[in-house]
Formats: structure tokens, C-alpha cells, sequence
């Protein structure tokens, strides 16, 4: 399905979320291309809806190199993993869990092959996603060292918000659709 298809395909209550969409990753200018549609790529891995990550990761080879795309993809697996560990450690009141070791690997966080900046954006939105502010507190804290300014990295999170909104409406509608059809016995 084109990214306008499924752009079309969005229920009329939600039209913010077709329109933001449109202006947050289209028509950015805070962040580069890759930029944007890694966010926007790694956003929906996080997010998890199929016909929406089909979508955006076929308009993202526009965009995106293979190795590119590969870092996104990167970004929210291993993000997904790091954002439950540190998220655990963070809520719990037991400080003894902070002086463990995690002893889970995270060799894509070094071994991406893409730009530094770029991979820590797609991090920090995937965390933003998934609620971890230990996560989103040091990648945010690792971007504005490298130089990243505020507006860059909340273009990201913004890129990542709608994302989300948009897989969770359409995940929504078609559970609805599912219940308002009759099953059908063989």
C-alpha cells in the first residue's frame, strides 16, 4: 500500500494525526531526510502495527541507504530491550539493582555503521515511545553533547508521537472491523 493510501485509509476523527504526518516527516526541516524517516522507521518498528511499518519503511527507501535502514530497525530492537531493563531499574526502590551488571549485549550501539547523531535521534524517539526516561534522559543528555539542539531532538520525538498515534488508530479500526464482521462457520 502507498504511503498516501494508507494516509487516506485514516477514519476522519483522526485527521490530525494524516496531517501531522504529512508536515512532521514531508515537510521537516529540523532534520535531515535520514533523519526523518529513520525516526519515522524505527518509530514504527516500535510501535508495532504491520500495515503502517510496510508503509513507511517502503517510502523510507526513498530515503534511507539499506545500511540506514538497518540502523533503524537497529535502534528499536535494541532500545525495545534496554528500554524494560532500565525502565525496571528505574521504578523500582530497590538500589541494589542499579549496582548489577544489565550483562545484555548492545553491540549495535556501537556497531550501527551510520551516523552518530542519527542513530541516538531513532534511540531517543523509540524510548519516548516506550516510556523510559533513564533512556530518554541519556540519549536526549548524549545528543545535546554532540550539538544537538533542543528543536532538532523534539522534531524526533514528534516524528515518533505521531507514529505511534497513527499505529495505534489504525490497530483500533482494524480490531473493530474484526469484531463487526460476523464469523463464519466452515
Amino acid at each position: 500500500m502507498s504511503l498516501e493510501t494508507m494516509l487516506d485509509s485514516v477514519p476522519g476523527y483522526a485527521k490530525d494525526l494524516k496531517l501531522n504526518f504529512s508536515t512532521v516527516v514531508g515537510q521537516q526541516t529540523d532534520l535531515t531526510p535520514v533523519q526523518a524517516w529513520g525516526t519515522a522507521v524505527a518509530a514504527a518498528y516500535a510501535s508495532g502495527n504491520a500495515e503502517l511499518l510496510k508503509t513507511i519503511v517502503e517510502e523510507s527507501l526513498q530515503h534511507l541507504s539499506e545500511q540506514q535502514l538497518e540502523a533503524a530497525k537497529g535502534a528499536a530492537a535494541i532500545m525495545g530491550m534496554n528500554n524494560i531493563y532500565y525502565r525496571f531499574l528505574h521504578l523500582t526502590s530497590n538500589e541494589k539493582y542499579k549496582t548489577i551488571p544489565a550483562r545484555l549485549r548492545m553491540n549495535i550501539i556501537r556497531t550501527h555503521g551510520v551516523d552518530h547523531v542519527d542513530f541516538e535521534l531513532w534511540c531517543t524517539a523509540v524510548s519516548a515511545i516506550n516510556g523510559c526516561g533513564t533512556c530518554v534522559d541519556s540519549h536526549e543528555k548524549t545528543l545535546r553533547e554532540k550539538g544537538v539542539g533542543e528543536e532538532k531532538i523534539l522534531a524526533a520525538v514528534r516524528i515518533a508521537s505521531v507514529v505511534h498515534a497513527l499505529a495505534k488508530t489504525l490497530e483500533a479500526e482494524a480490531a473493530l472491523q474484526d469484531v463487526a464482521q460476523p464469523a463464519t462457520v466452515a
